[in-house]
């Protein structure tokens, strides 16, 4: 499952930051002409430690290359090195980890798998699992939105999202799906262990074979008009009880003084 480097453009001081501290291949960065603050002062030292040909340019040429919010700084380089998830999952228990992967099905708007990136790693997930068609592209608007989270993650990517579920199911995490289909709650159900999260898309929701091979399939209540959360919003509610569960489970095995 290992992935080729893939030439994208990133955009944003925080994410070309994010990039530079998390040792990613940039190959040129382009700052606007009169950016004078702490934060590029910072940016510009960063280069010059790693050799990294960076440019001044005019606001002009920025925007040629993107009319997107890049705040005076663009970059262009190899941002995403795929992992390996045959080769991780053995590697997280070797480590004495609790492996905590998250699956996306279906997700295929940028700014969402940006946001679930970003709760996931807050949560300390180690997986982002993508399959290779029929999902959003890690490019700079993904990883702005994740303010670089997506650096932060392994990320994989599977022709055959069933097999990759498969694989995680017989590596000894539970298979974990929510919808509004589930008769059980999410927050009575036992999540802790290691996991395996799946977040369907709106429009189509978790496909019937993954939730077949789920081990515990949940809601989550919604008491309003509006029929359910969006893709985000309802990963960050289950990221979040796994957390919390994870938590209460290292407390509760705490000897008191």
């Amino acid at each position: 499952m290992g992935e080729e480097k893939k030439q994208e453009l990133l955009y944003g001081m925080h994410s070309v930051m994010e990039a530079l501290l998390q040792g990613k291949e940039l190959d040129k960065v382009f700052i606007r002409k009169g950016l004078q603050n702490e934060r590029s002062r910072e940016l510009i030292k960063l280069l010059r430690d790693r050799d990294i040909p960076f440019q001044f340019v005019p606001h002009e040429k920025l925007q040629k290359v993107t009319r997107k919010n890049h705040q005076g700084v663009i970059a262009m380089g190899s941002l995403i090195e795929y992992g390996n998830l045959d080769a991780i999952i053995p590697g997280l228990f070797e480590q004495g980890k609790v492996p905590f992967v998250l699956i996306l099905d279906g997700i295929t708007d940028v700014r969402n798998m940006g946001a679930i990136a970003r709760t996931a790693e807050c949560v300390g997930a180690n997986v982002l699992l993508l399959p290779m068609k029929g999902s959003a592209q890690i490019n700079g608007d993904a990883i702005k939105t994740s303010s670089g989270a997506l650096l932060n993650l392994n990320v994989c990517r599977t022709e055959k999202l069933l097999d990759a579920v498969r694989y995680l199911k017989n590596s000894g995490l539970k298979i974990i799906s929510a919808s509004e289909k589930a008769s059980q709650t999410y927050f009575s159900a036992d999540l802790n262990g290691p996991v395996a999260l799946i977040i369907g898309s709106e429009e189509k929701g978790i496909s019937t074979e993954l939730i077949a091979l789920s081990d515990i399939h949940v809601k989550i209540p919604v008491l309003g008009k509006v029929g359910s959360l969006n893709a985000s919003a309802a990963g960050a509610v289950m990221m979040y009880e796994i957390l919390r569960q994870r938590i209460n489970n290292i407390i509760g095995h705490v000897s008191p003084l």
